[in-house]
């Protein structure tokens, strides 16, 4: 008895902690009743007078709880609209220590979804507490994130109990972000859970056979797990969950595709578990349990995501990239123990380095692009040529080079969208490739393995792997773990020159940057591979000889498997004719960056004013899929009603700063050519420079630009409209500083005008706020005085305008700018006075202030109102006003407005009145698509 209780002792002892839960579901009121016995041990040297739990139910208790300003930050807006019986929430009945007595528990005042219980008794170190809690779980909508109450009556249950946090010298205890990453130590559950017999149970614990209560209406499973992190519980009435047995492993599965047969999808399963279990060893578990939600919360991103009509890829290997997606994001989360918000990079990178390996031995030949790569006109963009595991670096190469990207050691929490759900994932994946090439394929693949092996359902760290497969190597990798995994700093090696000496060439590289990573460089002939040579990281500038053999360029980083920031400066010709390193290319439409050539896109373009009409013509520019410091267009157009050529033209360079809140300087000219009356044109060319700032925190959109530029206008004469001032040149200051949100959302600017006849000064401030009845607020004020003005008796073309403004500097998108009457009169563009009714006062030429208002009706049915006071040389002061119905079909971009009462009068009894209603109507695709892709950066 003796030999058998010691022979267990490991087994039973592995887990820190245990809890029994006896749980009842209550389908028709969404609750869960539930009582649960914890028994928390410290494995520390401290001791313990409060132990804190994670409530995470009760994170959807309120809008302002910090799940609620998740969704907010994220453009969100279920959540905030949602009625409070939709969202979830718990309620604690009763917290008793093991002799049955009440504890004190408090939620904490900045985290209301963790609980902190103080101890009647001190928890010294290697002892166990036993609590008892007796609580009820209000189930939250699915529709939030996937878990909780589904409107077809099933169930999706994850986080439903509470769980103990982590201790190990710190509490880690945090709130609910809908990030997917609690954190808690090895626990043994056992679980009696209740509910309608009617229900299909789905979980990833062992279950016992299940009984049915005496009533013959609730059936009660038993379930058993060891050294677990949590467990999710799916409950159908008609279920359509499938099992696979594998030879490695019982897998249960709700993600199907009705054009993949079941035995195909069997075989792709057991393809990879045994794929798993021979890169990452046995899964310790019998039964893995991926869903369609696991999925959708991490889905592969690319070209397979659309739809089958146009995927380039087999339905079946669709299939496959979703199950071996989900099956390794399960089979590492379930094992590996690491705090998933402060160190979740290492965990991160295995998944990904995992599903490039898979892509390497069964698909190796695989592009990006799938099938697509069989027609001709595919074949001529660089895109064909990128190999599948090739987008690895290129994602987290797009975020780098819009300077948003982040150290991979960034709390979970504080990542961009782009980079918590792609990037990050896969810089970690493309460091590990990195290393796989400067140390070997080997040193990886036996750090990872033995990483594993030795944590496995064990609490552990990055700090673990970092000395694992730093015991692997001689060669110092501090480059790797200070700068690339822990700091922002970026990869870019460039040549200073190359000179063939004898029969060996001399090469002189330069660090562009402030890291010292290591950079493999290549001697080629053609695209034949004759030499390649590894060059320790160096700080500024470093000579290397190679054999001249038959090498006719030298290349940086030629394969790229170093995610270099900039690789187009790699390439240098050994005798260049006429200096020249690269060819140039010239393509139809935007392509990926070829680092091999000096790439030219052409783009058809078309655009439309009333004057012009329709414009077509074709843009020449240099702009790739990744941005780039230096960026050029020209675009001529032809007006087909016009008869006339139009246009544009311009250039900007953009230097980003890594470090400080300015993240970037803009600088470069623009210029344009169209018809601004039916028989008169305008030029315009201005020169820029832009700064731009952010605040410290990149989750953050707050924003603060200052812009320097000199407007120059030159239009012809018109017979049609008054032309006293037809050329002029404005020296213009503007600041803008913008903080959005879907939620509360503030920004202001303002505006310094200089010119030859005049100067202004305005400022704009814009307040909008959702409350939580769901009413939204709008206010905007707007006030603009000139400090000289010598043009009054032109006319009103630089006057502060109430309702539709002139626009002398070109800024606004008018479809019909000099119209008076007519459908593009009622175009409204919301500025300066920002009325919507025509008053007989539309101009001020010595200042303007103006206050709009807007608020919910119902729905998007808004009412809106205007005041303001205007002053024109020798003339009192006028106060003007105007109300009506605002229809918000996309706020900011397609709005209605209907004028009801204003200074004129009753509107509505007005003869004409269709034409005193007002629209917005955007267009601007680029504009449309920032609605779509905000929420990701």
């Amino acid at each position: 008895m003796l030999l058998l209780g010691f022979l267990t002792l490991p087994l039973t002892s592995e887990a820190q902690n245990r809890i029994d839960i006896t749980a009842r579901l209550l389908e028709e009121s969404k609750m869960l009743l539930i009582q649960q016995d914890v028994y928390f041990e410290n494995t520390t040297n401290d001791t313990l007078t409060a132990i804190y739990f994670n409530d995470w139910a009760h994170s959807f208790s309120s809008k302002q709880s910090k799940l609620g300003k998740r969704f907010a930050e994220n453009y969100d807006r279920k959540f905030h609209l949602a009625k409070n019986d939709k969202r979830g929430s718990s309620k604690i009945n009763s917290i008793l220590g093991d002799s049955f007595n009440n504890l004190t528990f408090k939620r904490l005042k900045d985290a209301e979804d963790v609980i902190e219980v103080t101890l009647n008794n001190a928890l010294l170190p290697g002892e166990t507490k036993h609590i008892k809690l007796n609580y009820n779980i209000r189930i939250p909508d699915a529709k939030f994130t996937g878990y909780g109450a589904l409107d077809n009556g099933d169930f999706n249950l994850k986080y439903w109990f509470i769980a103990p946090a982590v201790y190990d010298g710190t509490w880690h205890y945090y709130s609910n972000k809908n990030l997917d990453d609690l954190f808690m130590a090895p626990t043994d559950f056992s679980i009696d859970f209740s509910y309608k017999k009617n229900y299909r149970f789905v979980n990833e614990l062992k279950q016992t056979a299940a009984a049915v209560n005496k009533d013959n209406k609730y059936r009660t499973v038993h379930l058993e797990g060891k050294d677990r992190n949590n467990t999710t519980i799916y409950l159908r009435q008609i279920s359509e969950f499938q099992i696979t047995e594998t030879d490695n492993l019982t897998v249960v599965t709700n993600i199907t595709d009705d054009k993949v047969i079941p035995d195909r999808e069997a075989i792709i399963i057991d393809k990879i578990t045994g794929f798993l279990t021979q890169e990452l060893g046995a899964y310790p578990f019998e039964k893995l349990v991926i869903s369609n939600i696991d999925y959708a919360e991490n889905p592969v991103y690319g070209l397979n995501q659309l739809p089958d009509f146009l995927s380039p890829f087999p339905q079946d290997f669709k299939y496959e990239l979703k199950i071996l997606k989900t099956a390794i994001d399960n089979f590492v989360d379930r094992t590996l123990f690491i705090n998933p918000r402060d160190d979740r990079w290492i965990a991160d990178g295995i998944k990904t380095y995992t599903m490039m390996k898979y892509m390497d031995h069964y698909y190796p030949k695989l592009k990006v692009v799938g099938t697509l790569n069989r027609y001709w006109l595919a074949r001529q963009f660089h895109l064909s040529e990128m190999e599948f595991n090739e987008q690895y670096n290129l994602l987290y190469m797009h975020m780098a080079r819009m300077n948003l990207d982040q150290p991979l050691t960034t709390p979970y929490d504080s990542l961009i969208k782009f980079n918590k759900n792609i990037a990050n994932s896969y810089k970690a994946a493309s460091g590990m490739n990195y290393l796989s090439e400067y140390l070997s394929d080997e040193i990886i693949d036996e750090s990872i393995d033995d990483f594993y092996v030795a944590n496995k359902l064990k609490i552990t760290s990055s700090k673990t792997y970092d000395s694992i497969l730093r015991s692997k190597t001689s060669k110092n990798l501090d480059w790797f773990f200070k700068d690339f995994v822990d700091s922002r700093k970026r990869i870019d090696y460039k040549f200073n020159e190359v000179k063939k000496e004898g029969d060996s060439i001399k090469i002189e590289l330069r660090n562009k940057t402030k890291s010292q990573m290591p950079i493999p460089v290549y001697g080629m002939n053609g695209d034949k591979v004759v030499s390649k040579t590894w060059v320790e990281g160096f700080e500024k500038e470093k000579q290397i000889r190679i054999a001249a053999d038959s090498i006719d360029r030298v290349v940086i980083n030629a394969k790229g498997f170093v995610p270099e920031f900039n690789r187009r400066n790699n390439y240098k010709k050994v005798n260049p004719f006429l200096g020249v390193n690269k060819p140039f290319q010239f393509k139809l439409l935007q392509d990926l960056e070829d680092p091999s050539r000096n790439q030219v896109f052409f783009m058809p373009v078309a655009e439309y004013n009333f004057y012009d009409g329709f414009k077509i013509g074709a843009k020449m520019y240099n702009k790739t899929l990744l941005s780039k410091p230096f960026n050029y267009k020209i675009e001529p157009q032809y007006g087909l009603k016009s008869n006339k050529l139009t246009g544009s033209a311009g250039f900007s360079y953009t230097q980003n700063l890594d470090e400080d809140n300015l993240f970037a300087i803009r600088f470069g000219m623009s210029g344009s050519l169209s018809s601004y009356a039916p028989d008169a044109m305008y030029k315009t060319y201005s020169p820029f420079v832009t700064f731009a700032f952010r605040t410290d925190d990149f989750r953050s959109d707050k924003r603060q630009y200052l812009t320097i530029s000199n407007i120059n206008v030159y239009r012809d004469e018109s017979n049609v409209i008054v032309n006293d001032d037809p050329n002029y040149s404005v020296f213009n200051v503007r600041y803008i500083n913008s903080n959005p949100g879907v939620i509360n959302s503030f920004s202001w600017n303002t505006d310094f005008e200089l010119s030859q006849k005049f100067s202004k000064f305005s400022i704009t401030a814009k307040y909008r706020r959702v409350f939580l009845n769901n009413r939204q607020f709008d206010l905007r004020f707007f006030g603009g005085t000139f400090l000289y003005n010598d043009t009054r008796s032109r006319g009103d073309y630089f006057s502060f305008a109430l309702d539709r403004p002139t626009d002398y500097l070109f800024r606004y998108n008018y479809y019909g700018r000099s119209e008076n009457s007519g459908l593009f009169s009622q175009q409204l563009i919301l500025a300066e006075g920002g009325f919507k009714s025509k008053l007989d006062t539309p101009f001020g030429n010595e200042w303007l202030t103006s206050v709009n208002t807007s608020t919910t009706i119902w729905n998007f049915i808004h009412g809106y109102a205007d005041i303001g006071l205007i002053k024109n040389h020798g003339a009192p002061a006028r106060f003007l006003y105007d109300s009506g119905i605002r229809t918000v079909l996309v706020e900011d971009y397609f709005e209605i407005f209907l004028p009801i009462y204003s200074s004129n009068g009753w509107e509505v009894g007005q003869p004409n009145y269709d034409q005193k209603i007002r629209f917005i109507v955007t267009l601007d695709i680029g504009t449309m698509l920032s609605l779509f892709t905000r929420k990701w950066y």
